[in-house]
């Protein structure tokens, strides 16, 4: 619950108190719900109205109402021990819903630097887009970067999602739910700060591309791309059209999710060719972000990111199809220089690859416990025994497939509904960004992690996956 809303709850549940204490003051009484009314109205106006708050918002109204209602003169007599025990049940009860589905709050990153983000609305006039309404209609794709920044006094924070009147019913959708439980998500907000002046950094900073996973989105795993961005890195995540939860372009034009791009209805043979159809053009949506931002970083004179790109130094890290995506891409483009995949769905990937192991670049493979997906697993294991190139592979017990994106924080009940698995979500997420900030630290910058060389005591839910009968060196 945010700060006013807390303060909202614990008034009411002193006034539900005061009678029974301070039976004879009723001036107390008064006091406590004009704090209450005064709470409710700077909570309206500063954290603003959500659906979750009406019972909370109800309960402040009638009992200023009946407060007002008694003769300013009429003693209080003292509450039976069950009517302020009722009062309490009924502000408890009005508090479960702003908690059980709270205003996500992102870890703040670690890092030395700020954080500031862009977006980019990218058209690739070389490629049709066989998922689009028109085929033949370019292929057009959001971009969403992350940066070391110097924000400026005052700049205000950005939005977790931006247009969440389309976000919202999205994520409605992907739940089975209402559109409408999600609406308050419109007042999440991250640590970067929208279109902030670039941090003076010695040298052009290492670049990192990451795919979203099959009905994900780009910004799904906002704490991942602050914490690389506040240590010097910048991250571009590609928001794959028509295989995203849902694309909002700059224009306001809207492209759904289209479920013919994993068709899994169809046998299996025809399904896999399908599959790869799809990963194929996500890993050319990662080569065309990597043309478009290289030539920003060589031409855009004026822009955020002009000059500052290291392109001999780029890593790409994606979520389940999208970690497919980044194997793809990897395997076909010389300029990968590292890749990282948590819970990679490796089905839709080009056979070759899995059976000659055509990577040669550093690998680490983050898997969560629970999440299977028939076959997966075996193409995983050939794949991590076939590569040429260094690599690892762990698994974080306690964790689902889920736990590696923002998505856990939308709601304590996140394990009880399988959007997570039993371990805490703030221990997750901080495995997560330690070994991938271990990870490119060692690929892209040749600073060598223990981290990377086997178990750690500071981490015993990660449990290392050897390759073969060889343990990792």
């Amino acid at each position: 619950m945010r700060p006013l809303e807390v303060i909202l709850a614990i008034l009411l549940a002193l006034r539900c108190l005061e009678p029974a204490l301070y039976p004879r003051r009723r001036r107390l009484a008064a006091v406590l719900e004009g704090a209450a009314l005064t709470a409710l109205v700077l909570h309206l106006v500063s954290e603003g109205f959500r659906w979750q708050m009406i019972p909370l918002y109800l309960l402040t109204l009638a009992l200023v109402g009946w407060g007002l209602a008694r003769p300013n003169g009429s003693p209080q007599r003292r509450w039976p021990v069950g009517k302020t025990l009722g009062g309490l049940l009924l502000v408890a009860l009005a508090v479960l819903l702003p908690v059980l589905l709270p205003v996500p709050r992102l870890p703040a990153p670690t890092g030395p630097y700020a954080v500031g983000t862009l977006t980019l609305d990218l058209t690739d006039l070389s490629r049709g887009d066989p998922y689009a309404p028109n085929p033949a209609s370019p292929r057009r794709l959001m971009v969403q970067v992350w940066y070391p920044a110097e924000p400026q006094a005052g700049a205000a924070l950005a939005p977790w999602a931006e247009q969440m009147e389309f976000i919202g019913p999205a994520l409605g959708d992907f739940f089975d739910l209402p559109g409408f439980i999600f609406a308050h998500v419109r007042y999440a907000r991250t640590h970067a700060y929208t279109d902030a002046p670039p941090a003076e950094t010695a040298a052009p900073m290492p670049l990192i591309l990451f795919s979203h996973g099959w009905n994900g989105v780009r910004f799904q795993n906002t704490y991942q791309m602050e914490e690389l961005a506040s240590h010097g890195y910048v991250v571009a995540a590609v928001e794959h059209t028509y295989g995203a939860m849902t694309t909002v372009f700059s224009d306001g034009s809207v492209a759904g999710h289209n479920p013919a791009g994993l068709p899994f209805d169809l046998p299996e043979a025809e399904y896999r060719v399908a599959s790869n159809r799809l990963v194929t053009q996500w890993a050319q949506d990662l080569a065309f972000v990597l043309d478009t931002l290289a030539s920003l970083d060589a031409e855009d004179a004026g822009g955020l990111l002009a000059g500052r790109l290291d392109l001999a130094r780029v890593g790409v890290m994606g979520h389940s199809t999208g970690g497919g995506a980044a194997v793809e891409f990897c395997a076909a483009d010389a300029r990968c220089r590292a890749g990282l995949t948590m819970d990679a769905y490796l089905t839709p990937v080009t056979p070759a690859v899995i059976e000659q192991g055509a990577l040669p670049q550093p690998f680490l493979w983050m898997r969560s416990q629970a999440w299977s997906v028939q076959g997966n697993k075996e193409l995983a294991d050939a794949l991590y025994a076939n590569m040429p190139g260094p690599t690892a592979a762990f698994t974080i017990q306690g964790t689902a497939h889920f736990d590696f994106t923002d998505l856990p924080m939308f709601t304590p009940l996140a394990p009880a509904i399988g959007l997570k698995g039993p371990l805490a979500g703030s221990r997750v997420l901080r495995i997560v960004n330690d070994y991938t900030l271990a990870f490119f630290g060692q690929a892209l910058l040749g600073q060598p992690s223990p981290l990377l060389a086997g178990p750690s005591a500071d981490y015993p839910e990660v449990v290392f996956i050897e390759r073969g009968s060889t343990p990792i060196p």
